[in-house]
Order: structure tokens, then sequence, then C-alpha cells
């Protein structure tokens, strides 16, 4: 099976429809067939309780315990703790112990990779491999971005997100340098975009101008929708909740855009040294 293909969806803001958009587009790149895994990389569990889980405390096995099991050195077994939605993802769930987990990577040996080598059990089955990160750049986050291969970056359609990416920015670059030479950013995605004004093409000028065209801004942008937010209550994604909705279509034009990125990197000519 060819190399899966590991994102980040990563943004220290929270707010942005981080959770919503990796549910969305691990659902999206099911319905293209694709094999897809999500991981809940957030002690809040949002992604879990989104896709149908809310009672965290009740799933006999999360991200933590797995990453504690891998630091111990002990066998992982993905029957454990991979958990199957209806709509064809799998998900490895979180809950409020994660949090924890930044203490116990202090001391852990290699204790940026201990996620890499976490995913390692189980992304060899899949095609894709989705982490949705938390609102912080701590330790779990930099985790996060040493086993990504990419980066997409949802922000919110307004000025003071958008200014605030660089920090964000700046991390990932860091952990390019010194930990995941590989990583790249794949994107921005404009999310709760309000077609009635002009917002969004001003907060797209305005990442442009300031990263220097350094960052590809996605084509697609996530309109704000009501019916978008509920779908966290019903456990489903938009395109069973409102499939005829906006919103359902931006995330199909976001699910082409990363497969069709995805197939130019798979086929872009190695350059000789």
């Amino acid at each position: 099976m060819p190399k899966p293909k590991v994102i980040a969806l990563c943004n220290q803001k929270g707010g942005v429809t981080k959770t919503t958009t990796t549910a969305n587009l691990g659902i999206g790149l099911a319905m293209q067939g694709k094999k897809v895994l999500l991981v809940d990389a957030d002690p809040q569990g949002d992604l879990t309780t989104s896709l149908g889980w809310p009672d965290h405390d009740q799933l006999p096995m999360t991200l933590a315990g797995v990453m504690e099991k891998v630091i111990r050195d002990e066998d992982v077994s993905p029957g454990d703790c991979i958990l199957q939605h209806k709509e064809g993802v799998d998900l490895l769930p979180s809950g409020i112990e994660l949090s924890g987990m930044e203490v116990t990577l202090v001391n852990a040996m290699s204790r940026e990779f201990v996620l890499r080598e976490t995913l390692a059990h189980f992304k060899d089955s899949y095609d894709y491999v989705l982490i949705d990160c938390m609102p912080s750049l701590g330790m779990i986050t930099i985790n996060a971005l040493a086993a990504a291969d990419s980066v997409i970056i949802p922000v919110q359609a307004q000025y003071l997100p958008a200014k605030g990416m660089t920090q964000l920015v700046d991390t990932i670059k860091k952990v390019k340098r010194q930990i995941n030479p590989r990583l790249k950013v794949d994107g921005v995605l404009l999310t709760l975009v309000d077609n009635r004004t002009n917002l969004a093409k001003q907060v797209a000028e305005t990442l442009r101008g300031r990263y220097g065209g350094q960052l590809k801004i996605y084509k697609t942008q996530v309109p704000v929708a009501v019916k978008a937010a509920e779908i966290s209550a019903v456990g489903q994604s938009i395109f069973s909740y409102d499939k005829g909705s906006k919103v359902a279509a931006a995330y199909g034009d976001l699910t082409k855009e990363v497969v069709a990125d995805a197939a130019r990197t798979k086929n872009a000519p190695t350059r000789s040294r």
C-alpha cells in the first residue's frame, strides 16, 4: 500500500472550525474512496464528541493511553483503540486524560516523536491520516507537527485571527528546521465566511501580503451557516446532515483540492543532487 499522507489541522486560536474541518474533510476523502484515520489530539475531545462518542470516560482506550503504551514500550493493538464511524472513517479518540500527557512528555525519551511512533502502529492501513490539533502550541501540537507531512491552517475570515497566524507559522518553520524537515504547509483555509461582505477577500489579501506568497490560500471558502454548527450534536458529517447546503459543497470542493494537491506532490519529479 502507498505511504499515507499525514495532515495536521492546526491553529492555536480556537473557534476557527478546525474540528469541523477535520471531520468533514476526512469523510469527504472517504467518499472519494480513500481510507481515512482521524486522530483527536485535543484533550477537549471535540472531534470524538462530534463523531458520536460524547462519553469519553466510557471508551476502552484513547490517544493518551496508546501514547503511554508507546512511552513504556508496550505492545499496541489497533483493535483496542480504533473506533469506526458509520460514514466510512476510523477514529483514534481523545479525552481529558490527554491533558496530562503534556507533563508526561517532558521526561519521555524522544518526546517530540511519541505521536509519530504511536501512529506508526496504525497509519500504513490508510491513505490519509488527519490530526485535529488542540488550540495551543504545546508539546502535543509539536508532536502532531513532528508526525505530519503537511499542515492545513483553518482561519476565520476576520482580520485579527489572520494577524495572529504569525506565531503558528514561526512554530511550523522551527519544527521543520529542527525536528521534521519534510513538513510543509499545504494551505490556508478561510472559514466562517460571510458572503454578504468583502471581508474574506480582504483577509486573503492580507495573508498573501504578510506571508509574501509563501502560503497557498485554498480557492475553497467555507461559509458561515447555522446547520454547520449543529452537526457536532448529531454525530454526522455535513454531507449526511445537510447534503444540499453550501457548506457541504464547500467541503466537497476542499476535498477535491486536497486530493489534487496530493496527486501533484506524488507525481512531481525528484530533483537530482
